[in-house]
């Protein structure tokens, strides 16, 4: 522990007094008018897409246990390309999608459009990012949701069904706030991974947190200092999501069990307390007690 402590130090004080850090340029850039709007986006793209990938999981989910062959097989089909291809090259497609489709006709299948819009006025850098992580996101949140309706007890659902409940009913109502408790913890590690993923956005040009700090960058050639910026900022978000994920966890769990978890608060609290208690049960012991 003891060696873990000076090696912390050194790093530390050697992070600290090092001049090529530049400590002073970091914080002038940290809350730069461009810099907050890079977080803005970033914040508004992971939402975005992780709203998208967590109503498509949840639907290929339940696509994916159906009886219908042809509904669960499509539902695997979907997964097994989004999950075998890279989401950079996912993201390269959406952006260069007009090459292979320069207008967008909506109509009668096999009978005349009545709608035409141009892919290059729809689908701009931001809805490329949101639409490349989100419907890859669906793939992995599919398998997620997933196993959190196969942990839930076939009997629950039996008995529902049998009570007159339909299927859909059934798993809104029954399975699925059960299978919360299995779900929630790897969604929330999926957010985290969806807010750094944003950073993508910087191979087409985007307007995200690193995007903005590399442009920044390019002009005034401080690149080290901006890209610890950015890092500052990541980490700052990611905080507030393991906070927001913690919380959400217990909250899930108060039916499995007796005792909820303490919250990191609690916890400072409790060991204040036992530090006066011992204080206090062990002072009276020290006192020499005179000899009779």
């Amino acid at each position: 522990m003891v060696i873990v402590l000076v090696l912390a130090v050194s790093v530390g004080h050697s992070v600290a007094t090092n001049p090529h850090f530049q400590w002073g340029q970091i914080g002038h850039f940290l809350f730069d008018g461009r810099i907050t709007a890079g977080v803005v986006t970033t914040i508004e793209l992971t939402l975005a897409a992780q709203a998208i990938g967590v109503v498509l999981g949840i639907l290929l989910a339940v696509m994916r246990l159906s009886p219908n062959p042809v509904v669960s097989g499509g539902s695997w089909l979907y997964v097994w390309f989004f999950r075998g291809t890279p989401v950079l090259v996912q993201l390269l497609f959406w952006y260069n999608i007009a090459a292979l489709f320069p207008s967008l006709n909506f109509g009668v299948p096999f009978g005349p459009q009545f709608i035409h819009i141009s892919p290059n006025s729809v689908i701009t850098g931001f809805m490329t990012v949101v639409l490349g992580l989100g419907l890859n996101e669906g793939a992995y949140m599919s398998e997620i949701v997933r196993a959190g309706i196969i942990s839930v007890d076939e009997g629950q659902g039996e008995a529902a069904l049998s009570l007159g409940m339909t299927r859909l009913q059934t798993m809104r109502r029954i399975v699925l706030p059960q299978a919360m408790r299995v779900i929630l913890p790897p969604t929330g590690n999926e957010t985290i991974s969806m807010l750094k993923t944003t950073s993508l956005a910087y191979v087409i040009a985007g307007s995200d947190l690193l995007s903005v700090s590399q442009n920044i960058a390019a002009a005034n050639y401080e690149i080290m200092q901006l890209l610890f910026v950015a890092s500052i900022w990541y980490l700052a978000l990611t905080s507030v999501l393991y906070v927001g994920q913690y919380y959400l966890e217990r909250y899930y769990a108060r039916g499995s069990s007796r005792e909820l978890p303490p919250t990191p608060l609690q916890r400072i609290r409790r060991g204040i307390f036992s530090v006066r208690h011992d204080a206090l049960a062990t002072g009276p012991l020290d006192i020499a007690r005179p000899h009779s």
